[in-house]
């Protein structure tokens, strides 16, 4: 009778798909000619409102996130803090992550923004991007949600006539 192979641990897939996941793969998932639009489009949205958007990609978690078996949701969350996402006069700066890794998207919004959006309109913007991932259309999917937040921007924190917006973070796309 044949040997049957062990299925591997999931930690141990989870880790050679992460470690395997490098850069050379994000650079074919956004080019560099996505990442210069996708910053245009940033720095088009926030012309339009006082939010701040920041997008993230990372083409695997770090082996400590997984060696404690974190989620794309805590790296978010964490990076939303070190990337200083937080730090808005207005307190409406936007994280949206993408893993590459595991096709996970993520966004996180400060409280200023997030106590006037609900949980179903952040959890359509992903659902919509997750659609994106599925099909491999990365630079669509993040320019959709960009395109969504920004609608969302600029129904709580429209800009007066005139106005104009400082711009609090950088719209460089953060490569990890």
């Amino acid at each position: 009778m044949p040997q049957q192979q062990k299925q591997p641990k999931p930690l141990l897939s989870r880790l050679l798909k992460h470690r395997w996941t490098d850069q050379a793969d994000l650079a074919r998932a956004l080019p560099a000619m996505a990442i210069a639009g996708l910053e245009a489009a940033v720095r088009a949205s926030e012309a339009r409102h006082s939010g701040e958007i920041c997008i993230c990609v990372e083409a695997g978690l770090p082996l400590s996130y997984l060696s404690k078996r974190l989620s794309a949701r805590q790296r978010a969350v964490t990076l939303f803090g070190k990337l200083r996402v937080w730090d808005t006069e207005a307190n409406n700066g936007v994280l949206i992550y993408l893993l590459l890794a595991d096709q996970a998207i993520e966004i996180v919004a400060d409280r200023g923004l997030n106590a006037r959006v609900g949980e179903a309109q952040w959890a359509a913007i992903v659902e919509s991007l997750r659609g994106h991932l599925r099909l491999g259309q990365f630079e669509q999917g993040l320019r959709a949600a960009v395109d969504a937040v920004d609608a969302l921007l600029q129904a709580e924190f429209s800009l007066a006539p005139g106005q104009s917006n400082p711009n609090e973070l950088a719209d460089a796309v953060v490569i990890l």
